[in-house]
């Protein structure tokens, strides 16, 4: 079944390793990866790089870990999976999905009444308050990692996606291992980048920072809804050339 970039098949090589990397920069960009770290940078009070790279750290070992479990599941099952991807019920399937999505994605990020403090907001306050207690041990915000990256593994299309192009290639186990944990290092790379600048100069990137994280707040919904609309399309068309469904059109 060719799904185009949904299917290692259809990349190899070089083409595989650039189109992963893409998907981890786009991952990267969620609020586990790098919201949550730039409010972490911005704590009142010394900088604490210790703890900071100890999340990011935390982060990239959940999902290395969640890859791991997803690529032995696919492993095992692989040829049953292709076999039911290749029926007409599974890709109609896929097409009412991929339609779904592509649909619920304009539906992202609307305007909705607050009755209270919001999400965003508690997340800020508990992860300002982990990283800048110093009598406080590590589990409190190796916690709020785990807790981030758990809320955030389903819904994070391009990792899954990641996940997919990998355990249909043509790499042996031990190399999508490695390849996986590049991908898992990729994803907290900007957060690291935005570390570093704000060790060299520290008063200069306070206002960079906190516009940074003030536009990934208010266009996090947004940013979500423009990811789950392209992965919707791409599931959708993919489906639909399968089914033939443009033939007539063509």
């Amino acid at each position: 079944m060719d799904l185009d970039i949904l299917s290692g098949a259809a990349l190899t090589g070089p083409a595989l390793l650039g189109a992963l990397a893409l998907l981890a920069l786009v991952d990267s960009t969620s609020f586990g990866t790098l919201l949550i770290p730039t409010w972490l940078l911005l704590a009142p009070g010394r900088l604490r790089p210790g703890r900071i790279l100890i999340y990011l750290a935390t982060v990239a070992g959940f999902y290395l870990l969640v890859g791991v479990l997803l690529l032995t599941v696919a492993a095992t099952a692989m040829p049953q999976l292709m076999t039911l991807a290749a029926t007409p019920g599974f890709l109609w399937a896929q097409l009412v999905v991929g339609a779904a999505l592509l649909i619920g994605s304009f539906f992202i990020g609307g305007k909705r009444k607050q009755t209270g403090p919001g999400r965003f907001a508690r997340w800020r306050e508990r992860a300002v308050t982990d990283v800048a207690d110093e009598r406080g041990t590590l589990l409190p915000l190796m916690g709020l990692a785990v807790a981030a990256a758990a809320v955030e593994v389903a819904s994070m299309l391009p990792y899954l996606v990641g996940i997919g192009l990998l355990s249909t290639s043509e790499f042996d186990a031990g190399t999508r291992f490695l390849v996986l944990a590049g991908y898992c290092v990729v994803m907290v790379l900007p957060a690291l980048a935005l570390l570093g600048l704000r060790l060299v100069a520290a008063r200069p990137m306070e206002r960079p920072l906190a516009r940074l994280g003030a536009w990934m707040e208010k266009n996090a919904a947004e940013t979500t809804g423009w990811i789950v609309g392209i992965i919707g399309f791409l599931l959708a068309r993919a489906a639909a050339v399968e089914l033939n469904l443009f033939d007539g059109l063509l």
